[in-house]
């Protein structure tokens, strides 16, 4: 990373890429959304809602709409009764998912050591809390 593009990262997240990236890829319902459109193509409200059991109908709603404002999915309507809408990945919602694999991946692989890690800390914690 240049100096340059680091000084804008030490400001408003606007103005930095990497991190407007990661507050979106850290919002797990939409990376949740683009997993389950890249895995069963074009859906159906309900039928996104089913899939991703835990989520609201109101948060759906606005993760559909925060997804498709930033251009990772296209919402397509049927001018039919009863209405008909159909979401899917662009092409950049579609270049996102191999590196969001990769994270995943790298998760699974390394959740035992973080894991391991976690449970060390909090036995140094609860013998020796330091005074932070």
């Amino acid at each position: 990373m240049s100096k340059e593009n680091l000084r804008k990262c030490e400001g408003d997240r606007n103005d930095c890429p990497i991190k407007d990236v990661l507050y979106r890829v850290g919002d797990k319902w939409s990376m949740l959304t683009v997993i389950m459109l890249s895995d069963h193509g074009t859906l159906r409200f309900n039928e996104l809602h089913n899939l991703i059991e835990t989520i609201s109908q109101r948060m759906l709603t606005v993760t559909l709409k925060t997804l498709e404002a930033d251009g990772l999915i296209a919402r397509k309507m049927y001018a039919q009764i009863p209405p008909k809408v159909e979401y899917s990945l662009t092409e950049l919602g579609q270049s996102l998912v191999p590196p969001l694999m990769s994270l995943y991946e790298w998760a699974n692989v390394s959740m035992p050591a973080i894991k391991a890690s976690r449970e060390r800390h909090q036995k140094q914690d609860l013998v020796a809390p330091d005074n932070r």
